[in-house]
């Protein structure tokens, strides 16, 4: 677990912030992927494959920004 914080620490914040940002956004029009995919999982409709799919592609930028912002302070 300390290789892994520390290969987390040695992230640089611009690209983690930029990847969060373009891939957890996208696309913007009419309404981004991971906003539609968590409101459809909310809504029970959650079942295609191609979905549950963009649904983790679309919300591991924010996990990786969470992980360096909560291991960071510790």
């Amino acid at each position: 677990m300390n290789k892994l914080r520390h290969l987390l620490l040695q992230l640089p914040w611009m690209p983690v912030i930029l990847i969060t940002l373009l891939l957890g956004f996208a696309p913007f029009v009419p309404e981004p992927h991971l906003w539609e995919k968590l409101k459809m999982l909310s809504q029970g409709t959650l079942t295609r494959p191609l979905d549950i799919f963009d649904l983790f592609w679309h919300s591991w930028p924010f996990v990786l920004l969470a992980a360096k912002l909560l291991w960071g302070r510790a």
